[in-house]
């Protein structure tokens, strides 16, 4: 049906890859491209010994815009699917509105030199997507990505008013080692030493009282360093946004114990999540919104110990005349995530806990999804955590090329004020082009997406909670 470009041979582009030729009657033509050729090589050996027939393999350097362009030209795809470095988000969205070619990614884009990631340059080149008629979706993966679809299909089919956002993300799979990361150990310890912060409106929930404080991570801080903390960790402060409030907290400061369905009781963290960004200019009638993450005692001690000698660190500094990066020299001592695939076992769960309004009654809903890390290596030599971002990824894509999302679809308006936007965002979220332009995943109709989540692998369960705290099963994709 189409020709697809993929950029990204990782542990979630490996997933991206063998969904897709899963899928031939759509991606009829796939294309995987990387820095490191071997690392393509490996994906198209394994698609092709699970009977999923042959891709086609190229070298990139994703950072440069001219050789993404040359790329681009040479196959000439009608979708590109990022899943390389968020880093280079903005290099690969030049080449394809310089090529006039859809665009698809997983994360927002993160400065290289600074642990800080918004929408905002992204949603700069709405402007010049719609005039060039291409659509950009941003943020495919599982968080961001399906959380911000079951929002989209809770206020759509549960809610006439959404007041608050939980969305809580669990990883309770063993991998065996003392210490590793589930996905970029670089990526995933800037965000998780970040500052957290969450947004509200209301200041009777600004309190945030069904938290506490976390006993586990600070056992070891001592105010005093050795060296100068990155701001992004430090530099606490309330910041208005979109008719309310960033407030930030230390990071790892407050938490809850969740009881996550299947899995059980696990420490949730207070953490900061991309998807927030847009999920507050979307959802009707939002007063708050937070994101968790489960960590182990084991996990936070190792951790503060990493930050304490400066291996977070991600400034440069100079080691026997040469200038490096701490935290990328503990990319490279830490194990590949795609190398654990093989050894975790467990499960994920992630979901969002919504609270709001139906009818002029008060209404809980809680809609997540549960993968099994063993399954999905059987099924795609990955563990869960790149699975459940590849997936939604491939789905993504797959709607695009269908017609069911982009160009010529209608979208979710949200009225938004966009007097705050960077120059080339006035008008994100408006469908003044056919459906071109940049848009996040909760501007779309999330049901065909819903729809395919329970077909591709992540089926996902919606329970009705009453006041006594009984959950009532309301859609089961599993069933």
């Amino acid at each position: 049906m189409a020709c697809v470009l993929q950029i990204g041979a990782g542990g979630v582009g490996g997933v991206v890859a063998h969904k897709m030729a899963q899928n031939r009657e759509v991606f009829s033509r796939i294309i995987l491209a990387s820095r490191t050729l071997d690392k393509c090589k490996v994906i198209a050996d394994s698609i092709k010994q699970k009977g999923l027939g042959e891709i086609e393999i190229d070298c990139v350097d994703a950072d440069s815009v001219e050789s993404m362009v040359a790329l681009i030209e040479k196959y000439k795809p009608k979708l590109v699917v990022n899943v390389a470095l968020p880093y280079q988000d903005l290099s690969i969205m030049e080449a394809c509105l310089r090529t006039k070619t859809h665009y698809l990614d997983t994360a927002n884009y993160e400065h290289p030199d600074s642990a800080h990631f918004e929408y905002k340059e992204q949603w700069a080149y709405d402007t010049r997507y719609k005039e060039a008629g291409i659509f950009g979706l941003l943020g495919s993966g599982f968080d961001p990505g399906v959380t911000n679809v079951f929002c989209a299909y809770a206020q759509k089919h549960y809610f006439d008013e959404i007041h608050s956002i939980d969305i809580l993300d669990c990883n309770a799979g063993d991998h065996g080692y003392a210490f590793a990361t589930n996905f970029n150990p670089e990526i995933n310890l800037r965000e998780v030493s970040s500052k957290a912060r969450f947004w509200v409106k209301d200041e009777n929930l600004a309190q945030n009282t069904d938290l506490k404080k976390d006993t586990i991570y600070r056992k070891f801080e001592r105010e005093e360093k050795h060296f100068s903390l990155e701001a992004n960790t430090q530099d606490l402060k309330n910041e208005d946004y979109f008719g309310g409030q960033w407030q930030d907290i230390a990071p790892l400061a407050l938490m809850k114990e969740w009881d996550y369905p299947e899995v059980g009781v696990k420490n949730s963290y207070l953490l900061y999540h991309e998807e927030l960004e847009s999920l507050v200019r979307n959802i009707k009638g939002l007063k708050r919104i937070r994101f968790f993450m489960t960590f182990g005692e084991s996990y936070l001690t190792h951790m503060k110990c990493l930050e304490n000698v400066g291996l977070l660190r991600v400034d440069e500094i100079e080691h026997n005349g040469q200038k490096i990066v701490p935290i990328q020299v503990l990319k490279t001592l830490l194990p590949d995530p795609a190398s654990l695939a093989s050894r975790t076992k467990g499960q994920t769960n992630i979901g969002c806990f919504i609270k709001g309004l139906k009818d002029g009654k008060d209404r809980t809903i809680y809609i997540y999804n549960i993968c099994d890390h063993e399954a999905c290596y059987k099924e795609v030599n990955a563990q869960g955590v790149s699975y459940t971002t590849g997936v939604p990824a491939m789905i993504g894509a797959k709607l695009i090329l269908e017609g069911k999302w982009g160009i010529g679809v209608a979208k979710i308006p949200n009225n938004a004020d966009n007097s705050d936007m960077p120059q080339g965002g006035e008008f994100q979220g408006i469908d003044s082009h056919n459906g071109g332009g940049v848009w996040n995943m909760e501007q779309n109709d999330p049901d065909p997406f819903m729809s395919e989540l329970n077909k591709q692998g992540l089926p996902y369960v919606v329970c009705e909670i009453d006041s006594k705290g009984e959950r009532k099963v309301l859609e089961d994709g599993r069933k």
